[in-house]
């Protein structure tokens, strides 16, 4: 933090010379002896002097020094930190793999370790409203559920449908999920995280951990306790072993420790409260911030800190003796609000201390995006309070006030939550333009043009719907039988495309999914 301090507009420190140049003047000004020396013969000139003895103590010019210094420290912009870009977590990407093994029916945790799981996944994803967002489920083998989305309401449905039952692989195989989900997001230009749920990390898989070189976080929660609990088995009966004693599972606390000293994994384990959950919402933003491009940040200045001893000081120079008694002071600050000493607002009160982007500022850091948008003069941050606050046309109209990169980058990401995608497509190609090789609206713009060519199919293939091309009936061969190759006419689909069209449930098609992945079969 000490290395990275510095000023932001060092010019303004200049005038700390100057306020020591006063001090410097004023001194010598007043100093009767330095002003007759030359004229009056020294012997004689100390019965002449009065104050003979050098005032002590400070004087008004030392008190107005003090303000002209600190007030051009707080004008040079002291800093230390950077500050995080309003759409950071908008853009890092997250990749949720939930084990699905029978341990995670056990009990020990209410309603059971996957219900857990779900509702922390359902909280995460309120966290992150608009970010992207893959679903994947393992056990012996590894699924994809979804891929990269921001539909809420999509995961939510896949993530409901989700129980061992649907594994077509017993047992635990948690490097085989982590290199499907590398490979799944081996195509996104930004560094995202990867985070397992599950009550346990099956050693054989720890080399995997160890010797991770990708770019992604990787992160552990452990769901479960060390004592165990009962295992629900799909009839509502409990898991028995050969004996016939109820199973009782427990969390194998001691392999996430081991996996955390010999990985850079993250490990955590769950809580009843949403501590585990901040946890994991912090860290996905942090080492996305870290990962990313510095030139999307920009310092925090710390300059108006100094505001309050400056206060301070103004008020000492409302004394007995100066010009103006304190009482002056409440009446110069009543005037400018209209108002007698007494009667003013906090609203007015922060409007004669703060400016609107400043009083903006601190609404936005409360989350209350809404007053923020009604504060902010800067067009680039009113824009990203009306995001925040969902009237993403607004934002677009505030980030149109700029025809910078970064403006268009933003209007881009406003125009896809609005289903725009060919304004979106033209914005983010606009901020290219000015900015190439620009990694996150490179990413954005893959997404859109992805998300334009699903609606173009899905319209093409309504079309073809309502001029009766389309196959009345799709069945899949899972017995080995080929038949004859044949030709089906139709419109390409995307995976998300043909999970949402089959007349099946959301549990009936993953466990088919499942079925045909796990045997080396794929959809065509």
């Amino acid at each position: 933090m000490i290395m990275d301090f510095h000023f932001l507009r060092p010019w303004w420190l200049l005038a700390v010379v100057a306020a020591v140049l006063l001090v410097w003047l004023l001194d010598r000004q007043t100093d009767m002896r330095a002003r007759w020396r030359n004229l009056i013969a020294p012997g004689l000139l100390d019965h002449l002097l009065i104050d003979q003895v050098a005032t002590r103590g400070l004087r008004p010019v030392h008190l107005i020094a003090a303000l002209l210094a600190l007030s051009a420290i707080a004008a040079a912009g002291p800093t230390w930190e950077k500050e995080r870009p309003p759409f950071v977590e908008d853009r890092a990407p997250l990749a949720i793999a939930i084990d699905l093994g029978p341990t995670m029916d056990a009990t020990d945790i209410t309603p059971t370790r996957l219900e857990r799981a779900k509702l922390k996944v359902q909280d995460i994803m309120e966290r992150r409203k608009g970010a992207r967002t893959a679903l994947f489920a393992y056990a012996g083998s590894a699924h994809m559920v979804l891929p990269l989305t921001d539909d809420a309401s999509l995961i939510a449905t896949y993530l409901a449908a989700l129980s061992p039952a649907l594994m077509p692989v017993e047992g635990k195989n948690t490097a085989k999920a982590l290199q499907m989900i590398e490979t799944a997001l081996a195509g996104e230009t930004a560094p995202g995280t990867i985070l397992f749920m599950t009550d346990g990390v099956d050693r054989p898989s720890f080399p995997a951990f160890s010797g991770y070189k990708g770019r992604n976080d990787l992160m552990v929660l452990g769901i479960g306790t060390a004592e165990g609990g009962p295992v629900k088995t799909g009839n509502g009966e409990y898991l028995t072993d050969a004996g016939g004693a109820r199973v009782q599972a427990r969390m194998d606390l001691d392999a996430l420790k081991a996996l955390q000293s010999a990985s850079s994994t993250e490990v955590a384990t769950v809580t009843l409260d949403d501590a585990d959950v901040d946890w994991i919402v912090h860290r996905i933003q942090s080492a996305y911030t870290q990962k990313t491009d510095a030139g999307l940040q920009r310092w925090r200045d710390a300059g108006w800190y100094l505001t309050i001893p400056i206060a301070l000081l103004v008020m000492l120079t409302f004394r007995r003796g100066h010009k103006i008694h304190w009482l002056g002071a409440v009446l110069l600050l009543s005037l400018p609000l209209g108002l007698a000493p007494g009667q003013a607002s906090a609203a007015d009160f922060a409007d004669a201390w703060f400016t609107p982007d400043q009083q903006g500022k601190r609404a936005f850091e409360r989350g209350d995006y809404a007053s923020a948008a009604d504060h902010f003069a800067d067009p680039a941050w009113r824009g990203a309070a009306l995001y925040r606050a969902g009237r993403y046309q607004d934002a677009i109209d505030a980030f149109a006030q700029s025809t910078d990169a970064a403006s268009y980058y933003n209007q881009g990401n406003a125009l896809m939550q609005i289903d725009k995608t060919e304004d979106a497509i033209a914005a983010y190609r606009q901020a290219l333009k000015q900015r190439p090789a620009w990694p996150e609206a490179e990413a954005n713009l893959k997404l859109a043009e992805r998300r334009k060519k699903e609606k173009d199919d899905l319209e093409e293939e309504q079309q073809q719907e309502d001029n009766g091309e389309t196959p009345d009936q799709i069945q899949f061969d899972d017995k080995g039988k080929k038949g004859k190759e044949g030709q089906v006419k139709g419109a390409n689909q995307t995976a998300e495309m043909w999970m949402r069209n089959i007349q099946v449930s959301p549990a009936q098609l993953l466990a088919r999914k499942f079925a045909i992945e796990a045997s080396g079969d794929k959809p065509q």
